[in-house]
């Protein structure tokens, strides 16, 4: 019997959920073994701290990898070697599984491996098509007219109406997101502590804000051929850097409304419309190039059949921008009141949906960096201190 029958009837490997997670557990055990991609990335370091593999580590593990493609063209074992070691796939599986794992509420686990598109923009449709129907209901001139200055927004919905509805959505999904982010931490095994331990929080924040681990080990990132660069990584930083410019528009037009008691729209040199121009730009730009690199992937590092999942989140990103930067083109015209109910429409529907989409996967990134974290920093603790005990045992006393 060969090396690669022997791996795959191994025996003492524990049972594990589904047929994803026993496929990781075997390449993990190879990997281990092997160790020639251990500077490529936080995956194989933290892979080394371990001699087992329960499928809460290997979620772990599997949100630990940023999916930058490296570990499969620099593998020795990868297909069509006998040992089969793809692990870019595998982890992208276990990925996917772990969103529908940790989902709340559990019903909705699977609404969007495959239809998450079609329901994010049935979903934007219905809304901007009720709000349409309500106001052409109560005065067709209100949707169809030209609403200029302070207030003209609020022509087609009261302010404390649609702060109502918008902020009950938000609130929907900021609950969703936390009781899956808490599912998900108690699904690795890890206790509440570590994530107030500022100093593995402060790691784990600065490495997702650079993309640390999207960069194959200083290369690039693998996408559709053997050829790494940094697009996908720097349409990653476009993506998340304009989504938080449009969150510091929001507040500081909340601060506007309720404190300085100024109305928007806001004029096109005032701080909300800069920040969210700004931001709806980089965002534009961002989904656009992560679409077409996902689209362009080599199929071999992806979950094929769950690819509706990614992209429902990026069309709906490349959505909340494009119509937030028409409306604001076309303003002060007629078809205002058209394109704000489109707008509002994306943006409750991308709001509901977050919890269910790929928004998830950099929250879970976020917490396996902050037990990978937690765990180099106590690694690192501990050989300092048998450096320092050999030292001490071979010298006498240091000064």
């Amino acid at each position: 019997m060969d090396v690669a029958n022997i791996l795959n009837q191994s025996t003492d490997r524990p049972a594990h959920a589904t047929e994803a997670l026993t496929e990781a557990d075997r390449l993990m055990t190879v990997c281990n073994s092997c160790r020639y991609c251990e500077g490529l990335c936080a995956v194989f370091p933290a892979m080394e701290m371990r001699r087992a593999f329960p499928d809460g580590d290997l979620n772990f593990l599997a949100n630990l990898c940023h999916g930058c493609g490296a570990c499969y063209y620099d593998c020795q074992f990868a297909p069509p070697h006998a040992f089969n070691v793809n692990v870019p796939e595998t982890l992208a599986k276990v990925r996917n599984d772990s969103y529908r794992a940790f989902v709340w509420p559990r019903w909705c686990a699977g609404m969007f491996d495959r239809n998450g598109l079609w329901i994010s923009i049935i979903a934007a449709l219905s809304i901007a098509a009720f709000i349409i129907g309500f106001v052409a209901y109560r005065d067709p001139s209100v949707l169809f007219g030209v609403h200029t200055g302070p207030g003209a927004f609020f022509q087609m919905m009261p302010h404390n109406e649609m702060a109502f509805i918008f902020g009950v959505a938000f609130l929907y999904a900021i609950i969703a997101m936390t009781m899956g982010v808490r599912m998900f931490w108690r699904g690795i095994a890890e206790p509440m502590g570590p994530l107030k331990e500022p100093l593995a929080l402060w790691d784990a924040s600065k490495d997702a804000g650079q993309l640390r681990y999207l960069n194959g080990g200083e290369i690039g990132c693998y996408n559709e051929d053997e050829r790494p660069t940094d697009r996908r990584r720097n349409y990653h930083h476009l993506v998340f850097y304009g989504f938080l410019l449009c969150f510091v528009a929001t507040s500081v037009a909340t601060v506007y409304h309720y404190v300085l008691h100024r109305e928007a729209p806001y004029p096109w040199y005032d701080l909300p419309v800069v920040f969210g121009t700004v931001g709806d730009i980089g965002m534009l730009i961002g989904a656009a190039g992560l679409l077409s690199a996902k689209l362009r992937r080599d199929p071999v590092l992806v979950d094929q059949p769950r690819l509706g999942m990614d992209v429902a989140f990026i069309v709906m990103l490349f959505l909340t921008s494009l119509t937030g930067l028409v409306l604001l083109a076309l303003r002060g015209t007629a078809v205002m009141g058209i394109l704000l109910a489109l707008h509002l429409g994306v943006v409750f529907a991308l709001f509901i949906t977050l919890p269910y989409s790929k928004f998830m996967h950099g929250i879970y990134r976020w917490v396996a960096l902050v037990r990978y974290a937690k765990e180099r920093r106590l690694i690192l603790a501990s050989e300092a201190e048998e450096l320092a005990a050999t030292s001490t045992g071979q010298g006498g006393t240091r000064p």
